[in-house]
């Protein structure tokens, strides 16, 4: 039961999140393509765009068909996990977690959905099993360990980016509302507002 289990969890989230890369990469099922992709990630601080659009497609893309088909685990479900920590932390956050208000949801269920997977093992109805090809665990670790941490950096980096510059506080832009109007004022009137 648990090979069946993995076989449907594989096949629907696989399946989708490598839907979602082709949206992307090539604008395929009513997809914005690369350029569309481009710009989204440059609006979340990802410079110049169209490189990180194209490896956040192909990250989908490609791991998702790694993940349908069983394939090098957990390669399939690492690089799908660094897309969703990118959607979660970039796109969503500071939202409420429901997706109905823009929140996180669905990577977040995606990122569990994949951390099974990956943790599990792709179970006997899979390539893997079929032609003993997973990855060992220690390349498997110190590639997990690799692409989180860039992912987190250029997390990090996207959100420095695009961090709005400070607020002057209420009383300096009064202050400086108040010089404006004082010189822009005929004399009698700045002789007036000087002494109040």
């Amino acid at each position: 039961m648990l090979d069946a289990g993995l076989l449907v969890l594989r096949l629907v989230v696989g399946a989708l999140l490598a839907r979602h890369g082709a949206q992307k990469m090539f604008g395929w099922f009513d997809g914005p393509g690369l350029q569309g992709a481009a710009g989204m990630v440059e609006s979340l601080g990802f410079r110049p765009g169209r490189p990180w659009a194209a490896v956040a497609s192909l990250a989908e893309l490609v791991g998702g068909i790694l993940i349908v088909f069983g394939f090098l685990n957990p390669l399939g479900p690492l690089m799908a996990a660094c897309s969703m920590m990118v959607a979660a932390f970039r796109a969503h956050w500071g939202k409420p977690v429901w997706v109905t208000s823009g929140g996180a949801e669905l990577p977040l269920t995606n990122l569990a959905a994949l951390a099974a997977i990956a943790l599990a093992g792709p179970g006997r109805v899979s390539l893997d099993y079929l032609w003993r090809s997973s990855i060992p665990g220690t390349w498997a670790l110190f590639a997990s360990v690799i692409a989180l941490g860039v992912t987190f950096m250029a997390i990090i980096q996207s959100h420095m980016v695009t961090r709005p510059a400070e607020p002057a506080p209420a009383r300096m832009r009064e202050q400086a509302r108040v010089s404006e109007t004082v010189a822009s004022a005929p004399e009698t009137e700045q002789r007036e507002a000087s002494e109040v």
